[in-house]
């Protein structure tokens, strides 16, 4: 196979407001091409489908982007942006104006995550959380 598979997200009729949201939060992002039915896309240099199919299906939780943050600053942003005309959930999940998924974690949780009893502390810590508190989990791991 000589060319990547990507992702198609299915939109009722949103896929160019959905592309130029997210071109705009993150870098190396731009529209490749735009038909009246497909816009293809590239978020951080991956390229993505966007499809608008009409008001058939709608986006669920069983498939989500994962943003890794590097500090708080980044976290807080990324959540204003995504849930702006969306809703939060919980745990770092959140879902844009468009019903698109996001997980909107801090790098550090993965690394808490691989020890086992860091993990169930941190667990214990984010379960509550809507927006995730790196100071907050970070005291939850190291008391």
């Amino acid at each position: 196979m000589s060319k990547p598979i990507y992702p198609c997200l299915w939109f009722d009729g949103q896929a160019r407001a959905a592309a130029d949201l997210y071109c705009s939060l993150f870098k190396d992002s731009r529209i490749i091409s735009e038909t009246p039915l497909v816009v293809m896309f590239e978020i951080n240099g991956k390229k993505i489908m966007g499809l608008n199919g009409g008001p058939m299906y709608k986006h669920t939780e069983a498939f989500s982007f994962v943003v890794e943050c590097e500090d708080q600053k980044e976290i807080d942003f990324y959540w204003e942006k995504l849930t702006e005309g969306g809703e939060e959930s919980m745990c770092g999940w959140l879902k844009d104006r468009f019903g698109v998924s996001w997980q909107i974690v801090p790098s550090v949780l993965l690394e808490m995550m691989s020890d086992p009893v860091k993990a169930e502390k941190a667990i214990a810590a984010f379960m509550p959380m809507r927006k995730l508190d790196i100071a907050t989990l970070e005291k939850a791991v190291n008391p």
